[in-house]
């Protein structure tokens, strides 16, 4: 047997694995492959050195798992200071201050969620927020969406057409509109409900912190100041 093949199955033996080997002897992982491929023992080697780093196994899973979280944390937190500073900017105009209160009121705040949705029956709400979206939040137009929720007689096309006009949300950015079962004989919308929506993890962050700022700024004192 040739010395660096003899050398090379002596560091096998001592569970090295075919990178080490290859960078200790400069042999080809090929030829080491070749080397080893008819070697049972070698491939229990294999498979041990395998567990060690295969995110199957519990401990090098957990570790991604705690990375992964720790990296999203600060990535929110980045977003959350950053509507901090943009709060004293943005704190009196009178958009922002619409566009926060509304999505206090009817918003999607769950935090699993990137998602950014508002909904209403009245168009004026949505048109408020949308222009917020595309203003304030630089959302660009053709990232934003809108869908209906209608009764089973209202014609979807000329619904679209109504909500499109008066909020200024395109018609083709109208997904597939959701019909509801059957009719109420005594709570009637005319036009139905429209939720508007965008994905953004960014946004997300900064909605939820804007309105705990909003809420501590009612509570300060300049504000109760302000208001005498």
């Amino acid at each position: 047997m040739r010395k660096d093949k003899e050398k090379a199955f002596e560091l096998r033996h001592q569970n090295k694995s075919y990178k080490f080997i290859s960078r200790q002897l400069d042999i080809p992982l090929g030829t080491l492959a070749g080397w080893f491929k008819n070697e049972l023992w070698s491939q229990d080697i294999r498979d041990s050195l395998g567990q060690k780093t295969s995110l199957a196994f519990p401990d090098n899973l957990n570790r991604m798992v705690a990375a992964n979280k720790k990296r999203w944390a600060d990535l929110r937190e980045s977003y959350r200071e950053a509507a901090v500073k943009e709060f004293a900017k943005l704190r009196d105009s009178p958009l922002f201050l619409c566009a926060i209160m509304l999505y206090w009121g009817t918003g999607e705040k769950s935090q699993k969620s990137p998602r950014v949705k508002l909904t209403s029956s009245d168009p004026g709400m949505i048109k408020i927020f949308y222009k917020f979206l595309v203003e304030v939040a630089a959302i660009p137009r053709e990232k934003i969406s809108a869908w209906l929720l209608l009764y089973p007689d209202l014609i979807d096309s000329v619904q679209k057409n109504f909500w499109s006009k008066a909020t200024g949300i395109p018609f083709e950015k109208f997904t597939k509109s959701t019909y509801i079962k059957g009719k109420h004989h005594t709570r009637r919308l005319s036009y139905g409900v429209c939720s508007i929506q965008v994905s953004s993890r960014a946004l997300k962050e900064r909605l939820l912190e804007w309105i705990e700022l909003y809420q501590n700024y009612f509570r300060s004192d300049s504000f109760i100041t302000l208001e005498k």
